[in-house]
Parts: C-alpha cells; structure tokens; sequence
C-alpha cells in the first residue's frame, strides 16, 4: 500500500488548474481529499512529531535571568536530549536538568562532576583548590561559599549571571538521571 500517491495527486492539481485556476489549485495543494491514504499520512506525521518533540527533543521557554547573558530571559530553546547518550558532558557545558519534575526544567552550566570539590571566594570559583576562568561570566560576582565535594554520581550546576545575590539563585548539585540533555543553540 502507498502512503503518498503521487500521480493521483498530480491530477488533482491538473484538474483543479482546469476548472478554477490559481484559488482552486490551492485549494487543493492545502487541502486535499480526506482519502484514506491521505489520512493514514497525516496520522503518521502527527505520530512521528509527538514523539520527537516529546522525547527527542523538547521545547524549553527559559524564564529567570541566571544564564544571562549568555541565554536571555524569556526566550526559547530546545533541549536535545541524545546530546549525552554516547558521551559525559564537560565541564563547562551547558546543560538542561529536571529539576523536581520533568515539566520543570533549569538550564545551567556544568561546572563540577562527582568526586569534584568547589567553592567561591570573593566571586572567583575554585574547583580543586584551583582558581577556574571563567569567560562566559561577565558580570561582576561576589559569591563567598565554603568549599563542598560534589557526591560521585552528581554534578554541580550554576548560573552565568553571578551578579545577581545567590539566594536568587537555584543550584548545586544534582544527580546524574536528572540531566535530561543540552541546549540546540
């Protein structure tokens, strides 16, 4: 059974050129008979659509100014999710982590893995007792926050926008099954 016929289609359009011209010939590119065939093909695309952008790669509306000024306050992403399949993501990275339930999701930069010790002092990030440059933070920061080992399978998470006060932001470590992929852009 062919899902798309082709040449059904064509002579569809042929006729619809014949008995109506340029309105008709629209009418029956965007909207053509509700044949099975046709229906069986939309069912597919449908199908197929949810469940890219359901499990593959799901749409994120970024609320909350922690990544600024690398990512901007509400704006919109993707997460793709086979972004770590075959791979660990780097420190560095930013990544997309659940955080609570899947529907909430908190986009941040990796910055510590398991095993990992961190702390802030003066707004500079330490990571094994060494100071870490830091270029995508531009802002000035003036973070103090006592040394702390990161758990074996967890990551510790940050924001890029270190000027804000740090009670405003979330983060810190998190375990390794809830980071669910990496930003498309």
């Amino acid at each position: 059974m062919k899902i798309f016929d082709r040449k059904a289609h064509e002579e569809e359009i042929r006729e619809a050129l014949r008995e109506g011209g340029t309105l008709r010939l629209l009418k029956a590119f965007f909207f053509p008979k509700a044949t099975r065939k046709f229906l069986l093909r939309l069912t597919l695309v449908i199908l197929i659509s949810y469940l890219f952008f359901r499990f593959v790669c799901l749409p994120v509306y970024i609320e909350g100014a922690s990544m600024v000024p690398t990512y901007h306050e509400r704006s919109f992403n993707f997460c793709w999710r086979p972004a770590f399949l075959f791979r660990e993501p780097e420190r560095g990275e930013v990544v997309i982590a659940s955080y609570g339930s899947r529907e909430v999701m908190i986009l941040k930069r990796l910055i510590a893995k398991g095993g990992d010790s961190i702390a802030f002092r003066k707004g500079k990030l330490f990571l094994n007792g060494k100071e870490v440059k830091e270029e995508y933070v531009l802002l000035p920061c003036s973070w103090d926050l006592p040394e702390r080992k990161v758990p074996e399978d967890s990551y510790y998470l940050i924001g890029d926008n270190r000027s804000m006060d740090m009670k405003e932001h979330v983060f810190g470590a998190i375990r390794k099954r809830y980071l669910l992929g990496a930003p498309l852009w």
